[in-house]
């Protein structure tokens, strides 16, 4: 007697910024991940503000209306060298934030050296090498752009049994600056 399929999991990934998110969806059944979309949700630099942010929320609820995840992860975005950018990032990821929770979907949070960790190997990963084995774990005819790789792989770093930073610290470890220790 053939045991049953196992019912699959769809995780949302979201790469947040103001110009242009990332999101990638994908399933995982047993221990196989696979391809369902990605993309860019992108806000015109000559709206305002409160505009850009309604083109975000109004995108990621889109998205989840179209392909209905059932988790979302979404990359923790870190001080930037211009403090102008590194809020109007925070504001986007808030936007992202919102979007999900609003959807009641649960959110976990990843460092970018968590996602490369999961995809890659290593922290400190190019994003060329992102793409490429986003596209390999996935099987995809070509590489996605940065952004949806990026989101793709914290898609990724989430079905590898990553439960975002509040989880990881329960297992008997802690992050400090960014870094699992």
């Amino acid at each position: 007697m053939k045991a049953p399929a196992s019912t699959p999991l769809r995780i949302l990934g979201i790469d947040p910024g103001l110009r242009s998110t990332g999101f990638g969806v994908i399933d995982k059944t047993g221990n196989t991940l696979s391809y369902v979309a990605s993309g860019c949700i992108k806000s015109d630099a000559e709206n305002s503000l409160p505009q850009r942010i309604k083109t975000l929320l109004d995108g990621i609820a889109e998205i989840i209306a179209t392909y209905g995840p059932q988790q979302a992860a979404v990359e923790i975005v870190f001080v930037n060298v211009n403090p102008q950018s590194t809020l109007l990032l925070g504001q986007a990821r808030g936007a992202a934030i919102s979007a999900l929770v609003t959807a009641d979907l649960p959110v976990a949070e990843y460092t970018a050296l968590q996602v490369k960790q999961a995809v890659v190997g290593h922290g400190k990963a190019a994003k060329e090498q992102v793409q490429q084995m986003v596209a390999r774990l996935l099987k995809l005819p070509g590489v996605p752009s940065a952004d949806a790789a990026d989101a793709l792989a914290c898609a990724i770093a989430h079905a590898h049994g990553g439960q975002g930073l509040g989880a990881l610290a329960t297992l008997g470890r802690r992050v400090r600056g960014g870094r699992i220790v």
